[in-house]
């Protein structure tokens, strides 16, 4: 028995979690220094209103020992193995705490850094669960959820990169600081870290440009022969995100599912109220290929 674990930046809403499966380790937020557990005790929305507030907000990694009594309560309820799959390294000590929770455990655990968060993270972790369901070992399972996360495209917009550098989560975006009131920024998840893409001078073509850079990521995985999802993800900003979700929709209809999904708080305290982002995410083999199938 492989047990699945993630955490809770990939955002998977909890009936998502129990019907794939994961078992999630929440982040946390501090308000002014008052610690609450995401999607516990605070979610988006209190977040978008405190950074609009001006209240101090930070984010947190879970503790050792938080991972541990997860780990340990899949063992107890039977796990022979566990597979953990996180946001990336570059932008959280999540792993490490993962990472040294797992030598405390009597049962192997392989700790996947996925290199990316949000649905990029969410949809390697359905690609883990379906290689469970699918009888392969605890290290296809892990194979199964890089893959994905390597295949996944993600671009978002922000209002402001303010959130980003106070966060210290902006990467090699940094670059672009010293022009923020001028431009309306495209940013991408480039090898774990937050990057830039485009400098765009108004809101509307910046979000015209994350449209198409969505319909060319998603264009350029059309020969996969397993399909692709696609996630809209937003901060405070549904109406938006939604009228881009059902644009996508017309013009992405080969996509298996074209899903709008708000961010979390931990995410949200750091790309502020009004982001806008979507995840191209091709599909991976989870399952044996047939040994002396015949060609097509």
């Amino acid at each position: 028995m492989i047990a699945l674990v993630t955490d809770s930046t990939a955002g998977l809403p909890p009936e998502l979690a129990a019907e794939l499966g994961a078992r999630v380790v929440p982040l946390h937020v501090l308000l002014d220094g008052e610690s609450f557990v995401e999607g516990v005790d605070i979610g988006p929305d209190e977040v978008a209103a405190a950074l609009r507030e001006g209240r101090r907000v930070s984010t947190s990694k879970p503790s050792a020992g938080a991972f541990l009594d997860v780990y340990e309560e899949a063992v107890a309820a039977g796990a022979e193995q566990i597979v953990s799959v996180h946001l990336s390294s570059a932008m959280s000590g999540t792993i490490a705490s993962a990472r040294v929770a797992a030598d405390e455990v009597p049962v192997p655990v392989t700790v996947v850094d996925s290199r990316s968060l949000g649905m990029a993270l969410g949809y390697a972790v359905a690609s883990a669960s379906e290689a469970v369901a699918s009888g392969r070992s605890a290290l296809a399972t892990a194979a199964s959820a890089r893959e994905r996360a390597e295949a996944a495209s993600t671009v978002f917009y922000v209002d402001t990169l303010e959130y980003l550098r106070r966060g210290g989560r902006i990467g090699r975006a940094s670059a672009l600081v010293g022009s923020a009131l001028a431009i309306k920024p495209l940013l991408q998840l480039s090898e774990g870290e937050v990057g830039p893409l485009e400098r765009v001078r108004t809101s509307s073509k910046a979000l015209a440009r994350l449209e198409e850079r969505t319909v060319e990521a998603a264009e350029a995985a059309a020969d996969n022969p397993l399909g692709l999802d696609i996630a809209v993800q937003h901060v405070d900003a549904g109406e938006r995100a939604e009228a881009l979700r059902d644009r996508l929709r017309e013009r992405c209809a080969d996509a298996h599912e074209v899903r709008l999904v708000g961010l979390g708080a931990v995410v949200a305290a750091h790309a502020g109220p009004g982001a806008i982002g979507t995840v191209v995410s091709p599909r991976v083999r989870t399952t044996p290929p047939v040994i002396g199938a015949a060609a097509v």
